[in-house]
Parts: C-alpha cells; sequence; structure tokens
C-alpha cells in the first residue's frame, strides 16, 4: 500500500484552432479541437494513469481499480465554455489514456452469450460538463462588471504602461506577421495566441517567422495574462479564476478525506487561467516565479491527498505539476511551507476565500461600491458599523427625498368634486387606465 489516498486533477485542454477573447471583456469566439490537442491529452492521460493507477507506482491510489473503471471511485469535470467543445474533447481524449480500451468490459447475457464492449471493450466514462450560464465555476470572468473593471485598472497601471513602453521595438517587429491584428501590449493574448497557432500548423508561417519573435510574444503574453488573473491578495479580484474553482477543489478533497464516501480520483479539465490564479492564491508564485504565466497546452496540477507519516494522525496534501507534454510532474510547496501542508491548514488558510454559489458571485461581481457593502469579496471590505452608518445615512436620505417630492407634487393638486379623491391633473389619464403614480 501506499500513503496516497486520492487526488484532485486540474487538466488543461491541449492544441486547438486560433482562439480570439476580447481585451476588456475577455468574452471568448469559437473555436476547434486539433488531432494534435486530442494526442496530448490522451498523452497526459496515459502519464496519470501510470502514476495515480499503477500498483507498482509510488503514488498509486489504494484501493483503486486499475482497469475497468468503477463510476463511485471517479468524477469527471469539464469546462462548456465559449470557446465550444475543445476542452470536453480534451476530458474524452483524457479519459482514454486514464482508462483505455480492456476485454474486461465485457458482459455474459442470460443465454450465456458473452459481449465485450465495442472499439477493443472501449470505457464510456460519464463526464459533467459545467456551462457559465447557469454555474460560474470555471469560467466566472464573463459578464463580471468587477473584473472588468480590474481589467480597465491593469491597463491604466504604471507597471503596465512601463511594460507596453518596452514592447514597442516587439511590436514594431511583429507587425507585418499578424495581418492586421491590434499590435498594442492589450491584445497581447490574441497575438500570441495567432503566432503559436500558425507557427504549430502552417509550415509557411514557421519558415517565414524571425528568430526570437514567438518567444517575445510568449513573455509580453505570460506578463499581460499573470496581471489580469493573478492577484496578490488571495481575496482579489484577479483572482476570481481561482476563487470559483477552488470550490471545486476544497469539495472534492473533504470527500475524498471521508471514509464514508468512495471518490479517490476528481479530474477538472478547463483552460489556463484557474492555473494562473490558483498560483498566486497559494503563494507558489511567490517562491516560483516561472510559473507567472500561460501554463502550457496539456499541464497539469495535482492535489494529492497523503497519509500522515506514524504516529500521525492527520492528512496531508502534495501539490504536484506538471507544464505539458513535455515535462513531469514537480512538487511545489503552499503557503510558504517547505514540505507537504496538513490539509486542515490548507482548508483554514484558503476556504474563507472559495466562492461557493451562483449568488456569492454575482455578488462579488457587482461595481466596487455595491461590492463594499455586501462585504463579499471585497479586498479592503468594510466593518459590519460602518455598512450599518452607510445604510442608516442612505435610508434618511431617501426618506428626505421623498418627503420633498411630496410636498411639490401638493403644489400641482386640484380639487375634484366632492365625491373624487385628491389627486394631480396629470394622473387623470393613468386613472382611466387603473394606474396612480407613486
Amino acid at each position: 500500500m501506499t500513503d496516497v489516498l486520492g487526488v484532485l486533477i486540474l487538466s488543461r485542454n491541449g492544441d486547438r484552432d486560433e482562439f480570439y477573447q476580447d481585451p476588456k471583456t475577455y468574452e471568448p469566439s469559437f473555436t476547434e479541437s486539433t488531432p494534435l490537442g486530442a494526442a496530448e491529452s490522451f498523452q497526459l492521460g496515459a502519464f496519470l494513469r501510470s502514476v495515480y493507477l499503477n500498483p507498482s507506482s509510488p503514488s498509486y491510489i489504494s484501493g483503486m481499480k486499475p482497469d475497468l473503471v468503477d463510476t463511485h471511485e471517479v468524477h469527471f469535470y469539464a469546462k462548456a465554455g465559449g470557446e465550444g467543445a475543445v476542452i470536453f474533447d480534451s476530458a474524452i481524449a483524457l479519459l482514454q489514456g486514464l482508462f483505455p480500451p480492456t476485454p474486461k468490459n465485457k458482459i455474459t447475457l442470460a443465454n450465456e452469450t458473452t459481449v465485450m464492449a465495442p472499439l477493443g471493450g472501449y470505457q464510456y466514462v460519464p463526464i459533467e460538463t459545467v456551462e457559465p450560464g447557469n454555474d460560474r465555476a470555471l469560467e466566472p470572468w464573463t459578464d463580471c462588471p468587477a473584473f472588468q473593471k480590474h481589467i480597465a485598472k491593469v491597463y491604466g497601471s504604471s507597471e503596465f504602461k512601463e511594460k507596453a513602453n518596452t514592447a514597442k521595438p516587439f511590436f514594431g517587429a511583429v507587425r507585418d506577421y499578424v495581418f492586421g491584428r491590434p499590435t498594442t501590449l492589450e491584445n497581447a493574448w490574441n497575438i500570441y495566441d495567432y503566432m503559436s497557432t500558425q507557427h504549430i500548423h502552417n509550415k509557411t508561417f514557421a519558415h517565414r517567422l524571425p528568430p526570437t519573435l514567438i518567444e517575445q510574444a510568449r513573455g509580453f503574453a505570460d506578463f499581460h495574462e499573470n496581471a489580469i488573473f493573478g492577484s496578490k491578495d488571495i481575496g482579489g479580484i484577479g483572482n476570481l479564476a481561482g476563487r470559483t474553482v477552488l470550490y471545486l477543489i476544497l469539495d472534492s478533497l473533504q470527500r475524498i478525506a471521508f471514509n464514508g464516501d468512495p471518490l479517490q480520483f476528481f479530474l477538472i479539465e478547463t483552460s489556463y487561467q484557474p492555473f494562473i490564479s490558483l498560483f498566486h492564491m497559494l503563494e507558489i508564485v511567490k517562491h516560483n516565479p516561472e510559473l507567472a504565466g500561460i501554463p502550457n497546452y496539456a499541464s497539469a496540477l495535482a492535489f494529492e491527498l497523503r497519509r500522515g507519516p506514524a504516529p500521525e494522525d492527520r492528512d496531508f496534501l502534495r501539490i504536484k505539476f506538471k507544464n505539458g507534454t513535455n515535462d513531469n510532474f514537480q512538487t511545489f510547496h503552499a503557503f510558504g511551507h517547505k514540505a507537504d501542508i496538513p490539509l486542515t491548514e490548507f482548508f483554514y488558510r484558503s476556504e474563507n476565500y472559495a466562492i461557493t454559489s451562483y449568488k456569492q458571485w454575482a455578488a462579488t461581481c457587482q461595481d466596487s461600491l455595491q461590492n463594499e457593502y455586501l462585504h463579499i469579496g471585497s479586498e479592503n471590505g468594510m466593518t459590519s458599523t460602518v455598512m450599518a452608518a452607510c445604510s442608516a445615512a442612505l435610508f434618511v436620505g431617501i426618506i428626505a427625498l421623498a418627503k420633498f417630492v411630496k410636498r411639490s407634487r401638493a403644489k400641482k393638486y386640484v380639487r375634484l368634486p366632492d365625491d373624487e379623491s385628491v389627486v394631480s391633473a396629470q394622473a387623470q389619464p393613468m386613472m382611466e387606465k387603473g394606474r396612480v403614480p407613486l
């Protein structure tokens, strides 16, 4: 037996076509998967199988069935966002590598006939899709006014302007290779994504592109996305992508730790944004600045729940990251620890920043003033005393305004015959329709 009780995996989608995101709102456009992307995700699934489902692996999850999938032991989440089916496709490919076809996937009928599943015993593993329209866990940044204000604040910062000035030579050199796309630091993601896509799939473009331009584009895109989706404050609006997915992480770890729950493997297939936020929230990027940027295709962030060494009776969390198909798992430590962090401490230091519901997401995404009144997700929240005082002042103001309006309208009143009420002359047409103005 090993000391791994279970694991949560956050994985990024594989290669796809060009993907445009609005620089001001991050509204996504449609894109499609590629065979290369499917191969990358399949390779990641096979890698995860070798680490966690191989009984001879030092990280084998104790008691998990390595061949036939048991849907009580596993759960799979996939984002179904504006980019189309790319992430769902990547999840399917990953599962093909994690639970490959097996002759054991068969059934014996009452007439003693044995039937094996198609494609050599292909395993059909259920995936729960998460759509932004009704669940904001995996795409909380779109349609979020507070996040759009955060983007504008980033663009207006002195650090961003200084970086934009530094980037001028690059944007001048790259203009002939992006075919009319705006060459500004605000558009750094779209420039890099276009160049990267063409560099992978377009032989003519790859041969024509001067040396170092693709690396420079990646560097400016890393700076851009890290500024947008990261925040030094664990509860900052820049960490919104991490705060919503954190709820899924904490909930699944709690289930894995509970002896009465059979769950042992939880996979979340998503885009790159939550990785950036989580590295900031867990203070990993503080000690590993190379992670301050976009993770590669088919990257994986693992949260391993491990049994504490004797006589320790607590469970511990080990965090590993694999940056794309050419990398292996490396261990990173949360909140400045030099070793695995106790699960209880991990919960204590992070659970108050998790966004747990659509209602809480909506409150967090309101404008900053309203957000402070609600004291949800604000970076410098108000005390209850100050909130009460503000509410009282607002209430008194509304009452005073109402009295003023009432006195103003009273001057316009006219006396109707004795059997009628006292109403404004302007109200008579509305009375005929059964309505009286307030």
